[in-house]
C-alpha cells in the first residue's frame, strides 16, 4: 500500500485586536469555524481594555472573506493579514 501525497492546506496569520467582552472568543473562533477554516495556533493577550490575538489559521478558501466577516464582529476593532500591505481596520 502506497501512501497518496499530502496536499499542502494554506497557511495564514491574522492578527486582531477586540474589546474585552463576556463570549468575544467565543464569537470570533465560530466565525473562523463557519468560514472553513481550522486554528491551528491561537495567541491571547490582554492589553488594557483590548485583547490581541495571533490566529495561524490553515484553509482552502480565500482568507479575505474570513478577514470581511472578522471585522463585521461588534467587539472587533482591527483586523490584519501578517505579510500583507493591505491591512484593514475598523474602529470599534
Amino acid at each position: 500500500m502506497t501512501r497518496k501525497a499530502d496536499i499542502s492546506t494554506p497557511s495564514y496569520t491574522l492578527n486582531c485586536r477586540m474589546s474585552q467582552e463576556a463570549a468575544a472568543l467565543e464569537r470570533l473562533c465560530q466565525v473562523v469555524r463557519i468560514r472553513g477554516f481550522r486554528i491551528a495556533r491561537m495567541a491571547v493577550e490582554s492589553a488594557g481594555e483590548h485583547l490581541d490575538i495571533a490566529l495561524t489559521l490553515e484553509g482552502t478558501r480565500p482568507i479575505a472573506m474570513l478577514q470581511s466577516q472578522l471585522e463585521k464582529l461588534h467587539t472587533v476593532a482591527e483586523v490584519a493579514l501578517e505579510g500583507s500591505a493591505a491591512i484593514r481596520s475598523r474602529i470599534a
